[in-house]
């Protein structure tokens, strides 16, 4: 059984980046191998990623995840190189499909081939990082461009995917150097790692060149039924408000019933009616709520699933500081 663990920080909890920082201090303290953060419509996260590489010694330090319509693969190479600097070598690049939402109404520009973007751009990204010259021959990308002017590093950085469904989660393993899955149960995890394999075996790879950290939120107290309400509130939130991706997948996992309510009720504007529409069983499929030992019992589970090499624990809505410091302490009794 692995028992590697991650840490995802919500910076929207965060008024300062100082505090981000302290966070991603703590988790290095307690053990955790890697920290990290989301980007959207928020603070750009570089310059935070940026201070933790400054402020921490050992902890691993990704993006969780960049839009590849959001940034031109040259960009995000050269974030990643000097990430990847600055971290001495700490830093792998997150990278996902994006949502129509976000890409056309916050980027301005048409969600178009998300899966083929999103290959281009690792592999462009890779290349830049691997040889310097932004050289490509695509069918979204075909440039014989420019050379990074720095010096390289002796083996590029690391690229995650963060995606979902069959043939992206193939692409994941056919390109990619790991994958960040959110909201599976440990069902579908399983069911979707063969995706994951396939890929490999299309790309000549073995296991070991992907490395899976599949994201869970967690929230642990001795106030039980408060944590697991917060908990319901956020998976609820994910699956009928988050856009369609997550309420497709999960309801692919054999919760259709489940994902058609929760969706009805946010039709409605009924935030409470989404929650109540999120049965216990369910609840604890998706994520790990309650006292502590409840909590560390259901992470057990996903480091449990063969071909997972750490979890990538997340937080839930409305966490107090001290709920969120009891969680990273009750899961740290794992390391």
């Amino acid at each position: 059984m692995n028992e590697a663990l991650e840490l995802v920080v919500m910076t929207g909890d965060h008024e300062t980046h100082g505090t981000i920082v302290d966070r991603a201090q703590r988790a290095e303290e307690l053990g955790y191998s890697r920290v990290s953060m989301g980007e959207a419509t928020g603070w750009t996260i570089v310059p935070t990623l940026s201070l933790i590489a400054d402020r921490t010694d050992e902890i691993g330090i990704s993006n969780d995840v960049f839009s590849p319509y959001g940034r031109s693969p040259a960009v995000l190479a050269q974030t990643t190189l000097t990430l990847n600097d600055l971290s001495d070598g700490r830093y792998r690049l997150g990278l996902g499909p994006s949502s129509p939402a976000l890409t056309e109404q916050w980027h301005g520009t048409s969600f178009d081939r998300p899966l083929r973007r999103l290959r281009e751009t690792l592999e462009l990204v890779r290349a830049i990082c691997t040889d310097g010259a932004a050289r490509y021959e695509g069918e979204i990308f075909d440039l014989d461009g420019l050379s990074y002017d720095r010096e390289l590093p002796e083996s590029p950085p690391r690229i995650d995917l963060a995606t979902l469904g069959p043939k992206a989660t193939e692409l994941t393993g056919r390109f990619a150097d790991g994958w960040v899955p959110q909201l599976f149960s440990t069902a579908g995890l399983e069911e979707r790692l063969e995706d994951v394999e396939r890929g490999l075996e299309l790309g000549g790879r073995d296991s070991s060149d992907v490395h899976v950290s599949p994201i869970l939120r967690c929230i642990a107290s001795e106030d039980r039924e408060q944590a697991r309400a917060k908990a319901r509130s956020m998976i609820a939130f994910l699956i009928g408000a988050y856009g369609p991706y997550y309420g497709n997948s999960v309801a692919s996992q054999g919760y259709e019933d489940v994902v058609e309510d929760v969706r009805s009720a946010w039709a409605d504007g009924d935030t409470a009616g989404m929650a109540a529409a999120l049965p216990d069983d369910v609840l604890d499929e998706f994520a790990a709520a309650g006292t502590p030992d409840e909590v560390r019992s259901r992470v057990r589970r996903y480091t449990a699933v063969d071909g997972v090499d750490a979890v990538r624990v997340g937080f839930v809505g409305g966490m107090t500081d001290d709920e969120k410091e009891t969680t990273m302490t009750a899961l740290a009794d794992l390391l």
